[in-house]
């Protein structure tokens, strides 16, 4: 079966100078930048006062910080407090609308960084700010009810946590870039100049789960962004090391307590509203003996 495509990479590092007109003040506290972003692209770690949401109608995004990396699908968005130092990466390319909020405009409960579901009021909010010469008061307005959905969306279980230590960085970030290889720990662990017991320990101690289950996490971030593609579901499974797709739909079910194709035709749905078709994102899954059944096997 044919591998999926992979995009063709940027070698481009932004910096995250962000224009005055962008920056958030008390008079306006939230404001919207929108830009095409094409795959590959780097914004390079940075930090600022204020919070933001990075929102991707269509494409993929990787949030990185300090101790937890995100891989964030199309009408997903996530949210990073305020100081909180991260690096964007473009995965897949993508247009992208990022909300700055006003650090003292934050609301009780979004200390922590998060990916959530994009609601259909949320995703009309954000576009109704994406507008020039807003009037104040509608500003305030929408800017408030924006930050309100966001508190009442969903979270998705898509963190995978980072180490700090150098060798299981290193052994981390060469899992995520290729979940399906099949190198046991003893290899990794090799590749990276250190014993199986030694990066057994490491997980254990900077994590706090076993190598197996931090992998499978990982898996289930890059399977997200292939799903959301329209990928069939015996694919993606072949393409992440799982010998069936009965396997990689109960794992999922597992982490989402739904099934690949809801979690498909959700995405789907929102991003009919941005001119896509979902059912152009659901032909290459027919027939639907391709997908798991509403029982998860």
């Amino acid at each position: 079966m044919t591998e999926p495509t992979q995009p063709v990479l940027s070698d481009r590092v932004d910096f995250a100078d962000i224009p005055p007109e962008f920056a958030p003040t008390p008079r306006h506290p939230i404001r919207v930048r929108s830009r095409p972003m094409p795959a590959g692209v780097r914004i390079a770690r940075h930090t600022h006062a204020w919070a933001q949401v990075a929102y991707a109608s269509r494409g993929v995004l990787r949030m990185t910080t300090v101790g937890t990396t995100w891989m964030v699908p199309p009408s997903r968005a996530i949210w990073v407090p305020p100081h909180v130092l991260h690096e964007v990466t473009i995965v897949e390319e993508a247009f992208l609308r990022t909300l700055y909020v006003y650090e003292d405009a934050v609301p009780p409960g979004l200390d922590a960084c998060r990916v959530v579901e994009v609601s259909g009021l949320l995703r009309e909010l954000i576009a109704a700010l994406d507008t020039p010469d807003l009037a104040p008061e509608r500003e305030r307005l929408l800017g408030s009810l924006a930050l309100d959905e966001i508190i009442r969306s969903e979270p998705l279980p898509l963190a995978v946590p980072m180490p700090t230590e150098k060798r299981l960085r290193a052994l981390c970030e060469a899992v995520l870039a290729d979940p399906a290889a099949t190198d046991s720990l003893e290899r990794s662990a090799s590749a990276v100049g250190a014993s199986t017991r030694t990066i057994a320990r490491l997980f254990r101690q900077e994590l706090g789960v076993s190598f197996s289950q931090w992998r499978q996490q990982a898996v289930l971030a890059r399977a997200i962004p292939l799903l959301s593609q329209g990928r069939p579901l015996a694919q993606v499974a072949q393409v992440l090391g799982y010998q069936s797709q009965s396997a990689f739909s109960a794992m999922f079910r597992r982490q989402f307590g739904e099934s690949p194709r809801a979690f498909i035709v959700r995405g789907a749905e929102h991003r009919t509203a941005d001119g896509d078709d979902p059912q152009d994102l659901l032909d290459d899954e027919r027939p639907d003996a391709a997908l798991p059944d509403s029982s998860g096997s």
